[in-house]
């Protein structure tokens, strides 16, 4: 019986070779029970490793402007969405000055009626400068009669009042060219006023930016101080970032960092352009800001991190190829008698390539670094260049 299985087992695996070509399907090759693993070794020695400070804020703008109407009225048309791109003196938003325009119509008539007036009252001075020339040179003549005692002082008493009565005359009629004239700056002042109320009936940016709020809708009555829309000005975004109390004397205005936004791809290099030295109550920080680059991703509101080198000290570094995760745990492979073995390892920061190793290997050690990802524990070992 035995036999039988046997012979059958052996006729059907002909049959299959025979409808496959004659030939066994072939394997991958494995690797042979024990055979070195190719790795690269690197010797652990401390050596100089930047002390990295970070802190977390949040972009914002250097300028926020609430652009608020002047006078109360209706909007009449908001020009801009949140989101736009706006220029210096543009026009945002329009309220209805119908009623202005009415007091602009009478302020410039009552400037024009009083300069109607001017014309009339030069012509009064004039004759009144002619009379009272005429009056002062018949006094001289009859003052003259008079000393000679050839006229009366009846007739002397006439000529001084008239002489008397023209000055007056004169005097009234540049008196009234005054009052016209001070009439006339009145109704210039008001005009003015009322020209420049009609200019508040139109809104605009004070500098060129970014709408990022619009609060007003068409219809809506404004008044002086309420919002409409709300920009901040383009090209001028810093990061606020949050800097633990302890770091007060080391974080100074002027200190080089360098910045990371998720928005972006690239580290910025910036300075700390000023520092709020008054601490939060709750989470004990002081605020440092960093100017940014101008750039068309960079937005108010995003987060950030700042780093600020300050200075060196020695540590224990691994390459980042050295190091495994696998969920919290970290694990690295060093070189122990030809033989991998694997270490539950602590990093800490990170500078370029290279961890910093807070605890689990020690200085001399030989850590190892997978050519193709194989390092298991108890593997035999291929150190390679």
């Amino acid at each position: 019986m035995f036999f039988n299985k046997t012979l059958w087992a052996a006729m059907a695996a002909a049959l299959l070779l025979s409808a496959c070509g004659g030939k066994a399907p072939e394997k991958k090759a494995a690797a042979a029970p024990g055979a070195p693993l190719p790795a690269r070794a690197f010797k652990l020695t401390p050596e100089a490793f930047p002390e990295i400070y970070e802190a977390t804020g949040t972009v914002r703008a250097r300028t926020t402007s609430a652009l608020s109407a002047r006078i109360m009225g209706h909007v009449r048309e908001v020009r801009v969405q949140a989101g736009d791109r706006v220029s210096a003196g543009q026009v945002v938003a329009v309220l209805d000055a119908r009623e202005i325009e009415t007091g602009l119509s009478a302020a410039e008539a009552m400037r024009a009626e009083a300069r109607s007036g001017l014309p009339e009252v030069e012509n009064a001075i004039a004759a009144a400068q002619a009379q009272f020339a005429l009056a002062e040179a018949t006094w001289k003549r009859m003052k003259s009669l008079h000393d000679q005692k050839s006229i009366t002082e009846q007739e002397m008493d006439e000529a001084n009042a008239r002489l008397s009565m023209a000055r007056a005359n004169h005097q009234m009629a540049l008196a009234k060219k005054k009052q016209l004239e001070e009439k006339i700056r009145q109704a210039d002042s008001g005009l003015e006023r009322v020209s420049l109320q009609k200019g508040y009936a139109e809104v605009t940016a004070p500098f060129a930016g970014i709408v990022i709020e619009r609060k007003a809708e068409p219809g809506m009555l404004a008044s002086p101080g309420m919002p409409i829309v709300v920009i901040e000005q383009a090209a001028g975004y810093r990061l606020e970032a949050a800097v633990e109390e302890g770091m007060l004397s080391r974080v100074r205005a002027g200190a080089k960092a360098t910045v990371q936004l998720d928005a972006l791809d690239r580290a910025i290099e910036t300075r700390v352009s000023e520092i709020v030295p008054a601490m939060d109550a709750m989470s004990r920080t002081f605020t440092a800001k960093l100017d940014l680059p101008a750039s068309p991703q960079i937005r108010s509101g995003l987060f950030g991190r700042a780093r600020f080198t300050l200075g060196e000290r020695e540590a224990l570094t691994i390459p980042a190829a050295a190091l495994e995760r696998e969920g919290q745990l970290e694990r690295a492979y060093v070189l122990d008698n030809g033989m991998a073995r694997a270490r539950l390892v602590t990093t800490g920061a990170r500078h370029g390539d290279r961890l910093e190793v807070l605890s689990g290997l020690a200085a001399g050690e030989t850590v190892l670094a997978g050519v193709d990802g194989r390092l298991r524990d108890g593997a035999r070992i291929e150190v390679r260049p």
